[in-house]
C-alpha cells in the first residue's frame, strides 16, 4: 500500500461573468443593482482609504475629500474615470491587478464584492450624497509614549491592557489551551522544536501552578535552541543566506557567525542594531547591500539599498517608491531617500527621479531631522556612527515600536500594526504597543524579556482564531493560526524520526560536538522553498502562509520529502521493529502531542498491517505530517 499517489495539477481558468470588451483578466464584475453612496461606498472609503487620502491628507496628490478631488486624480493623472470603472486606475489597484501596487497597503485587501461595489458606483456616475469623508484621525507619534497600565485582576500588563479592550469589543475570553497545546506552542516559538515525548509527559505530570512560567524560563535559557530558532527570523529580514545572487562575485557577504553569536549571547537590541548599521568585517554583509549586475538604476545603487534596508527593518519605513520618486503610497519624498542614502556614500548623491537626473545634490539627513543631524563632512564610517545613535536614540519611539510589533506578529500571527513594513499605520491597540515599546527600552532592549512578557500572557494562551477579513477595523480575538516555518517543519520531521542531516554550511560555536544539524544551516532545497523559505535576495519581514499548489505537490509527491520519509522509516526500524501499538502512540505523541483517537488508531493499524515494515512506517509518517494539525500552530 502507498498512500502518496501522484497528484495531477488542475489548471482553472477564471471567467469574469458579464465582463465586456476591454475588461482586464481577474477584474471582479460590478455589483448588480443601484448603489447607495451613504451605505455602500462611504463606509468603505472611510475605513480603508481616508487614513491616507482624507481628512486633509492626500498621499500621492490623491484626495477623496469630495467628488471633485476624486475626479481630479493624483500627481500621475486620473484615478477614476466617471462611468468607466474597467478603465479606472482606482479599480485596478484595489483589485490587485498589479502585485507591486495594491491598495490599501494595509491588510485585509478589498474583497471582490467590495471592488464590485466601487465598480458599480463608478459606472453609475459616482453619486455623492455627503459633503466630505470622515477621516481616520491617526498621526503616528515619533517620541516614546508611556501609557499607564490599567488596573485589573490580571498579573501580566498585556492582559490588563486587553481586558478593557475585549470588553469594549464584546469579545468573550475562551478557556486557555491545554498543557499539551501550550507545550507545543511554546517549544516551537522559542526553540523551534517539538517537545519530545519525555518532555511532554513530564510537563503534563507537573502539578505546580507556575509550571508554564517555568517552562518559558527553561526554554529561554536554552541559548543554543533559542539562537537556532530565531536566526531564521533575522536571516529573512537581514538578507543572510549561504547561497544566491551576489555571493558568486563577492558583492554579498554572510553575517551568519556574527548573527548566531549575537542571538546566543542575547546581545541588547540597541547594540545589535548599532553594530549592523556601523559594521565591522564580520557583519557588513547586511548594510553594504547586494552588488548585483552593477548599478542597474539610480534606485538600485548599494547606498540606496542600504538606506532602504536599514529604514525598513529597524524603523518600519518603506522607501522603495521614494528611492525613485516622491512616494504615492506614503509621506516619504525623493529627498528623504537620497538624504539617508548619502550616509552610505563617500560623495554627495545627485537626486535622480525615475532615472532622470535632477541637477540637485541631496542633503545628508536622518528621516526625522528633529531627532538630530548627520554631519555630511564626515567619512562614511563617521556618518554611520551618527546614524546608529539616531536610530537607537531613547527619543526615537519608532525604533522600539517597530521591534515589539514584529515580535508580537511572530508570536500572535498578526501585528499590532499591519502591514509590518509600514509603522505609520494605526495600531489596533496603541496603548499596548507603546507600553511594550517603553518596557522593552526600560529593560535594556532585552529581546528575551519582551518575548517572556508576551508568552506569559493569557492572550498568548488563548485558542487560535482566524480573523474575519470582513470585520473592519480588525478586532483581536486571539492568536491567529500560524504555519510552521519550513525550517520548523523539517526539524520536526527529523526529530520525529531521529534522522538529522549529516553536514551543514555553518558549524556552530558553543555547541556539543554531535549536535543535530538543523534545517536553517542547510542550503534551501525544493521542499524548503515550497514551504516558504525566501531566497533572501531582498529582505522579508513576514513569510507568506497561504497554501500553494507547489506546496501541495512537494508534500504529496516531491522527491525531497519522499527521501526524508524513506530514511526516517529505515532509522525507526534499524533496531528491533517496535510493536505497532507502541509505534503509533509514540509517533502521535511526538508529532501532535496527543494520543490517536480510536478511528485514527484503526487507520494507523491498517497502514502498518500485516506487519511493521519500512513502507508502512513511511506511509504512517506521511499521513501525520500532511495533517493541518501537524503543519500549524
Amino acid at each position: 500500500m502507498n498512500l502518496r499517489t501522484p497528484i495531477l495539477c488542475l489548471f482553472a481558468v477564471t471567467a469574469i461573468t458579464g465582463a465586456g470588451a476591454g475588461e482586464k483578466p481577474g477584474l471582479p464584475p460590478p455589483n448588480a443593482g443601484n448603489i447607495d453612496f451613504a451605505t455602500d461606498i462611504h463606509p468603505l472609503l472611510e475605513a480603508r482609504c481616508a487614513s491616507c487620502h482624507g481628512g486633509g491628507k492626500s498621499r500621492g496628490g490623491f484626495s477623496i475629500e469630495s467628488r471633485e478631488t476624486l475626479l481630479k486624480g493624483s500627481e500621475t493623472g486620473p484615478v477614476v474615470i466617471e462611468g468607466k470603472s474597467a478603465e479606472s486606475r482606482l479599480i485596478h489597484v484595489v483589485a490587485g491587478l498589479d502585485p507591486d501596487v495594491v491598495m490599501p497597503p494595509k491588510e485585509p485587501r478589498l474583497t471582490p464584492e467590495e471592488v464590485g461595489a466601487l465598480r458599480a458606483w463608478i459606472d453609475q456616475g459616482l453619486p455623492w450624497t455627503l459633503t466630505a469623508t470622515a477621516a481616520l484621525a491617526w498621526t503616528p507619534p515619533l517620541e516614546p509614549r508611556r501609557p499607564a497600565v490599567p488596573e485589573g485582576p490580571q498579573d501580566n500588563p498585556v492582559d490588563r491592557f486587553l481586558d478593557p479592550y475585549r470588553a469594549a469589543h464584546s469579545v468573550v475570553s475562551p478557556p486557555p489551551i491545554s498543557d499539551a497545546q501550550f507545550a507545543r506552542r511554546a517549544h516551537l516559538d522559542i526553540v523551534g522544536l517539538l517537545p519530545s515525548v519525555k518532555e511532554l509527559e513530564a510537563f503534563r505530570a507537573d502539578t505546580a501552578p507556575d509550571k508554564r512560567e517555568k517552562l518559558i524560563d527553561r526554554l529561554l535559557e536554552n541559548r543554543q535552541g533559542y539562537a537556532e530558532n530565531w536566526i531564521s527570523f533575522w536571516n529573512d529580514s537581514l538578507r543572510n543566506d549561504f547561497q544566491g545572487t551576489g555571493y558568486i562575485d563577492g558583492g554579498r557577504k554572510q553575517i551568519t557567525a556574527w548573527l548566531y553569536q549575537a542571538l546566543y549571547d542575547n546581545l541588547p537590541y540597541d547594540q545589535f542594531v548599532a553594530q549592523l548599521v556601523n559594521p565591522t568585517s564580520a557583519n557588513e554583509g547586511f548594510v553594504n547591500g547586494i552588488v548585483w549586475r552593477g548599478t542597474v538604476s539610480a534606485a538600485e545603487t548599494p547606498a540606496m539599498q542600504a538606506a532602504r534596508n536599514v529604514s525598513q527593518v529597524f524603523l518600519g519605513v518603506n522607501l522603495k517608491c521614494a528611492s525613485c520618486h516622491d512616494s504615492f503610497v506614503n509621506e516619504w519624498k525623493l529627498a528623504d531617500a537620497y538624504g539617508l542614502a548619502n550616509v552610505f556614500s563617500d560623495t554627495p548623491l545627485e537626486m535622480v527621479r525615475c532615472d532622470v537626473p535632477q541637477g540637485t545634490m541631496a542633503d545628508t539627513k536622518f528621516l526625522w531631522p528633529q531627532l538630530g543631524t548627520i554631519d555630511p563632512g564626515r567619512p562614511v564610517a563617521g556618518k554611520r556612527v551618527q546614524l546608529a545613535r539616531l536610530i537607537t536614540s531613547e527619543t526615537n519611539g519608532r525604533f522600539t515600536r517597530t521591534l515589539v510589533n514584529r515580535l508580537w506578529a511572530k508570536l500572535m500571527g498578526r501585528g499590532l500594526v499591519e502591514p509590518l513594513e509600514d509603522m505609520a499605520m494605526e495600531p489596533w491597540h496603541a496603548d499596548l504597543l507603546d507600553w511594550l515599546a517603553t518596557d522593552f527600552a526600560d529593560h535594556g532592549y532585552d529581546l528575551k524579556h519582551t518575548l517572556r512578557t508576551i508568552v506569559n500572557s493569557n492572550a498568548y494562551r488563548m485558542p487560535t482564531v482566524r480573523a474575519d477579513p470582513k470585520e473592519i477595523p480588525y478586532v483581536f480575538r486571539g492568536p491567529e493560526p500560524r504555519r510552521l516555518s519550513s525550517e520548523q517543519f523539517l526539524d520536526a520531521l527529523a526529530s520525529l524520526t531521529g534522522t538529522w542531516p549529516e553536514a551543514a554550511q555553518f558549524n556552530l560555536p558553543n555547541a556539543p560536538q554531535q549536535q543535530p544539524v538543523r534545517a536553517w544551516r542547510l542550503n534551501a532545497d525544493p521542499l524548503s522553498r515550497a514551504l516558504g523559505r525566501p531566497n533572501r535576495e531582498q529582505l522579508s519581514l513576514k513569510r507568506d502562509e497561504q497554501p500553494t499548489t507547489l506546496q501541495a505537490l512537494e508534500i504529496a509527491n516531491g522527491a525531497t520529502l519522499a527521501s526524508l520519509l524513506d530514511r526516517g522509516a529505515a532509522r525507526i526500524l534499524k533496531d528491533e521493529p517496535p510493536h505497532p501499538d507502541d509505534l503509533i502512540e509514540r509517533i502521535y505523541l511526538h508529532a501532535l502531542q496527543r494520543l490517536p483517537s480510536n478511528e485514527e488508531r484503526e487507520v494507523a493499524e491498517s497502514i502498518l498491517a500485516p506487519h511493521v515494515d519500512s513502507e508502512g512506517v513511511e506511509d504512517l509518517l506521511w499521513a501525520l505530517v500532511v495533517l493541518p494539525e501537524f503543519q500549524y500552530l
